[in-house]
């Protein structure tokens, strides 16, 4: 009894864990990348997994049941999906996805509600299930090869891969569990202890980056321009058309449209602007252009519009807070410090110097032969 209690108190930790995940993704990337809508149905359908699993839960009944059995039940189809949309960018929804997923969901609801009425009916649903949910595993993992290259240079997506291993083959056990005829008490508090560890790898993921090198405005990336896109040896057509048109989308955002003045601007946001995984943009960043790291980045062309700012005569008598806040900085401390960092200057120093040199030049201009 005390085991069970235990367990019960776990999976709804699991199903909070669940909320949280599908909370994040859909507030912060749904609107704009379609893995993260994919992660979130992961997210609702590793919930209704905890619950429909659970001790007690009613094993026939076509009633309030019905739609966490369908859920859970239909999850190696979005599981699939999600593997597929993050690891391969050419990947798009299509209709007869939902056809598969409601067919696969079907044959859940059938298999855990039938035993009692038509119990051969619901056994051969069940292996059909059973059979259907190994496939969709190994389809999901056998997306990894697509994007691995990129994937195993950050912490994030090795951790992505693990991830990815870990829910296909938890999967596989519970098919084959149930295809044995393995009693499902047997393994239900280990699969509820499964259920959380991706729950929390997943939180982890999202709201909390792995550390990075500290951030020194520039990097080493001093004095290049905001427009420069090539970093030593590095040339553009040595690199794959993907990422050439994966550069050139990024180029626009920044130097165009300015993206980096945009409050509260992530890597996780940039990459759904580009509609591409987090860590292949976080792959063309540090080794494709570079830059030590994100805020390494994104710092270079704040500082290169601030530096313009305070070099522009017109703009002598506007606040420093006002061009850093333009800029894309959130106050002027940290503002303060990555200046110095990049020039040896205070923003001041620089506004003082750069006025001087215009003055000398004009001076020079006015001088006569």
């Amino acid at each position: 009894m005390a085991l069970t209690a235990l367990e019960l108190g776990l999976r709804g930790a699991v199903v909070a864990l669940f909320l949280v995940v599908c909370a994040v993704l859909l507030l912060r990337y749904a609107a704009v990348n379609r893995a993260a809508s994919l992660g979130a149905a992961m997210g609702a359908a590793g919930a209704a997994y905890a619950i429909s699993t659970a001790p007690f839960f009613p094993a026939a009944s076509f009633g309030w049941s019905s739609p966490f059995v369908a859920f859970a039940m239909g999850s190696p189809v979005i599981f699939w999906l999600w593997a597929r949309a993050i690891f391969d960018a050419q990947f798009v929804l299509r209709p007869w996805h939902a056809a598969v997923w409601t067919l696969l969901a079907g044959l859940g609801v059938v298999s855990h509600n039938c035993w009692t009425i038509w119990p051969d009916v619901a056994g051969t649903c069940g292996r059909m299930l059973a059979l259907a949910t190994i496939a969709f595993a190994v389809l999901g993992v056998a997306q990894i090869p697509k994007g691995w290259r990129t994937a195993v240079t950050t912490a994030r997506g090795r951790l992505l891969i693990a991830l990815v291993i870990g829910v296909g083959l938890q999967m596989v056990f519970a098919a084959a569990a149930g295809l044995a005829a393995i009693p499902t008490q047997s393994i239900s508090l280990s699969a509820a202890l499964g259920l959380a560890t991706f729950a929390l790898m997943s939180i982890w993921m999202m709201l909390f980056d792995p550390p990075e090198s500290q951030p020194a405005a520039g990097g080493g990336q001093a004095g290049r321009a905001s427009g420069s896109f090539e970093p030593d040896g590095l040339a553009t057509k040595d690199r794959a058309p993907q990422d050439r048109a994966s550069l050139n989308r990024l180029n626009h955002l920044m130097t165009t449209e300015r993206t980096y003045r945009q409050e509260g601007l992530t890597i996780g946001l940039l990459a759904a602007r580009l509609g591409m995984p987090e860590y292949r943009l976080r792959t063309l960043i540090n080794d494709g252009l570079g830059h030590r790291n994100f805020n390494a980045f994104l710092n270079r062309y704040r500082l290169d519009e601030a530096k313009a700012a305070l070099a522009d005569a017109s703009q002598a008598e506007v606040p420093v807070l006002t061009i850093a806040l333009d800029a894309g900085f959130q106050s002027l401390a940290p503002f303060n410090r990555a200046f110095k960092a990049d020039t040896g200057l205070t923003p001041s120093e620089f506004r003082r110097q750069a006025a001087a040199a215009a003055t000398a030049d004009l001076a020079e201009i006015a001088r006569p032969e």
